[in-house]
């Protein structure tokens, strides 16, 4: 068979010609133009038009043939389903496909075309979390909730490995009667655990399989059912589950290996919604744009109009101020922080100081004696400080010694590649001030270890005062209970708001750094891949961690809505480590509110959060008329007519949040903001207003200060005035307002910015 040659059948070489005219077709006076000119390449447009009322286009057939009415007279009708890329009958009114640049701008001078615009790439953004999320079995919110049992999740990502021990249906039950999606994997892959998976990827193949492991790490993470035995390299050893181990999981396959495109992404967004799920969980995101230019914004307002959650990652930009992505009020933000496990090694210098950090990869066979430490940037140029590919020139400098790296720039794992390469036999990763605190365990290809920064300047003077510097490395293996957990992790976005300065956002941040969960291939090439797992970071994982815990609560509260889950995650979330001290950023300070947002998940606390602050759809519309969009641009979001000159718009921080954002410019010195909130703990309760000081403010009044509440899910409004300081303001500050009752403390975050 290896010699055969592949060939077409006749029927298959028509199908290969007909589609390739289709994908040059342009009009015949321009065609050697098209082909000689890149303005006449295929490109792919996403297509808003304006929603048909005729009832004749209810059925998704009848709205295809709508859609490709739209479509170039130049383009045959054999050749308009190659040209269609998806049809989109909820996240949006209108299609994607593909056109040249002229026929893009043919449509959009016809009738009933509201907006056209090239498709845009985004970007993809555990054993012991459970338990440091206070998760357990037979107690708690696992107790109350059956684990999740009834409720669907939707993941859209990389696709899944489906034969995953992690994806067994073991003790569930057959999906929701209201559950309309398939799967379309063979045999037995499909099941009640996995009950949903399609691909939506244009460039791909019809099976989600994932090829990256992105999609079956933060599936598993959300809702994987428990395995034991579980362990990266026999690290982090033990029971692995997701959040939400009983919940149903529907996979929407919308990234490969290179790329989200954002039309892939509204397809997956769309399918969701017809399907119905739950809640849905996007690792991935693009640069900060209006809502009405984000598509995932745009997706999210949909499904969040058909009561689903949506929680999304904040993105890998920081530390760098106003580096968040999905910024919309409708969508639960997520940063990451570290847990209290650690997959620890030690690096020993020759003067005998110790320097704990952490690796993935621990030989059992390397013996930790004393070896000649060598920092490469000594020897040569700057490049060779960061081990950069072929930086490390002269193998007689680095041959059987401990090499020490500037861990930034490249990938870490490339940089052991390159000491190994010219002979090292260890390396020490040290990180860059931007990268503080944060380490990571990875499965490196020789001994190594990964450190923080503020241990650099001890190891630089060793180097510099040392007549013979060494240095060795001793694998701890794993350890529980590091009591400055949580900590921001350095590469955690940050706020603030671009696009709504009145949103705070991130909203919450929650586990995300050395996250063990399922993986599609061995790491050693010896475990089963039914049984692999990983150790992985990114937002991208603590975004799947908010997601479960969003099913958990709404298996136990399925009347609440998307955004009274998120008021009861975000007022409950707790501000203190594991010592009771503030919560620290990378640089080991304690993070600002920009970097925590309302702070670290507490699950047991926000599924009995006393008040919640709860928004209807229709409540973002005067928001969206106070960012001075266009009636034309929020009709984009909201998919209906609107008129803002007839509508009473609100300021952004006015908006019913379960946070308050403020910004004081030039001679304002007074601000109110109003709020309501409603009852959903005991019918008779009482509570008092705790307030936190902020600097640069002279006054905080609460009225009233006091909020009584006769009967369950009664509500009550409250107005806090802020008033300046009139001589002195740092340029940000932070604080709360706390309704305290005898059973409840409902927490309201306050960002102020001085300007």
């Amino acid at each position: 068979m290896k010699d055969q040659k592949c060939r077409l059948s006749p029927t298959a070489l028509t199908i290969f010609i007909l589609g390739l005219i289709c994908i040059l077709s342009v009009s015949p006076a321009n065609t050697a133009v098209a082909l000689a000119d890149s303005g006449g390449s295929l490109s792919t447009y996403i297509i808003h038009v304006q929603k048909p009322t005729d009832k004749h286009f209810a059925t998704s057939e009848d709205l295809d043939t709508f859609y490709r009415s739209f479509l170039p007279t130049t383009v045959t009708s054999s050749c308009q389903e190659q040209r269609m890329v998806h049809s989109y009958r909820h996240v949006l009114s209108g299609f994607a496909a593909k056109l040249t640049a002229e026929e893009a701008k043919a449509i959009r001078k016809k009738d009933g075309v509201l907006h056209v615009r090239p498709e845009e790439v985004l970007s993809l953004h555990t054993t012991h979390t459970p338990d440091f999320l206070g998760l357990h079995q037979g107690v708690g919110l696992w107790k109350d909730s059956n684990f999740g049992k009834g409720v669907i999740i939707g993941v859209l990502d990389t696709g899944i490995f489906p034969q995953h021990r992690s994806f067994s249906d073991e003790g569930l039950p057959p999906p929701p009667a209201k559950w309309k999606g398939r799967c379309v994997f063979n045999g037995t892959s499909c099941n009640n655990k996995l009950i949903g998976a399609r691909s939506f990827v244009s460039r791909g193949t019809s099976l989600p399989f994932d090829d990256v492991g992105h999609g079956t790490h933060t599936s598993s993470t959300a809702a994987g059912a428990f395995v034991r035995d579980a362990s990266a390299l026999g690290n982090a050893k033990g029971t692995a589950t997701g959040m939400a181990p009983l919940a149903h999981l529907a996979i929407y396959q919308v990234c490969s290996f290179l790329w989200c495109l954002d039309g892939d992404l509204l397809a997956g967004f769309d399918a969701a919604i017809e399907d119905g799920v739950d809640v849905l969980s996007l690792s991935a995101g693009g640069e900060s744009k209006p809502f009405f230019a984000d598509v995932i914004a745009m997706a999210a307002f949909a499904a969040t109009k058909r009561g689903i959650f949506v929680s999304c990652s904040a993105g890998n930009e920081g530390p760098s101020d106003y580096s968040m992505s999905n910024e919309a009020p409708w969508v639960l933000t997520v940063g990451a922080s570290t847990i209290d496990r650690s997959i620890k090694a030690t690096a020993r210098l020759g003067n005998g100081k110790e320097f704990d950090g952490e690796t993935l990869y621990q030989p059992h066979d390397f013996h930790p004696v004393l070896l000649p430490l060598v920092y490469p940037r000594l020897n040569g140029d700057n490049s060779s400080a960061f081990c950069l590919p072929e930086s490390l020139h002269n193998r007689s400098d680095y041959q059987g010694k401990v090499v020490v790296c500037y861990a930034v720039g490249g990938t870490r794992v490339s940089k052991g590649q390159e000491v190994k390469d010219a002979g090292g036999a260890a390396m020490i990763l040290v990180n860059g001030p931007m990268e503080g605190a944060t380490t990571f365990a990875e499965k490196h290809v020789l001994p190594a270890v990964h450190l923080r920064y503020d241990v650099w300047r001890e190891i630089q003077n060793y180097l510099s005062t040392a007549s013979a510097p060494k240095a060795t490395i001793l694998f701890r293996g794993t350890h529980i209970g590091r009591s400055d957990a949580p900590t921001v992790a350095s590469f955690s976005s940050r706020g603030p708001n671009k696009q709504s300065q009145g949103i705070l956002k991130p909203d919450i941040i929650g586990p995300g750094v050395n996250i063990l969960a399922a993986w599609p291939y061995s790491l050693d090439n010896s475990t089963d891949k039914k049984h692999s797992f990983n150790v992985i970071y990114g937002t991208s994982m603590a975004c799947p961690h908010l997601s479960g815990v969003a099913a958990l609560l709404k298996s136990v509260h399925p009347d609440w809505s998307p955004a009274a889950i998120k008021s009861a995650i975000m007022t409950t979330a707790t501000t203190s480590n594991m010592k009771g001290q503030p919560i620290l950023d990378q640089s080991l300070n304690p993070a600002n509110i920009f970097t925590t947002g309302a702070g670290h998940v507490n699950p047991a606390k926000a599924v009995n959060p006393g008040l919640i602050y709860d928004i209807e759809p229709q409540d973002y519309i005067p928001y969206l008329c106070g960012l001075n969009y266009n009636d034309s641009a929020i009709k984009l979001i909201v998919k209906e007519v609107v008129t803002c000159s007839s509508i009473r718009s609100i300021p952004d921080y006015q908006l019913n949040y379960p946070s308050i954002s403020l910004r004081f410019k030039d001679l304002v010195t007074k601000v109110s903001v109003t709020r309501t909130v409603r009852n959903v703990g005991p019918a008779k309760s009482s509570y008092r207003v705790v307030i936190d000081p902020i600097k640069g403010l002279d006054s905080i009044g609460v009225y009233p200060s006091k909020l009584e509440f006769t009967k369950a899910n009664q509500t009550a409004s409250f107005r806090v005035d802020f008033t300046r300081n009139a001589t002195s303001a740092p340029p940000i500050a932070q604080g709360a307002i706390t309704w305290v009752s005898t059973k409840h403390s409902v927490r309201t975050p306050v960002s102020v910015v001085f300007e």
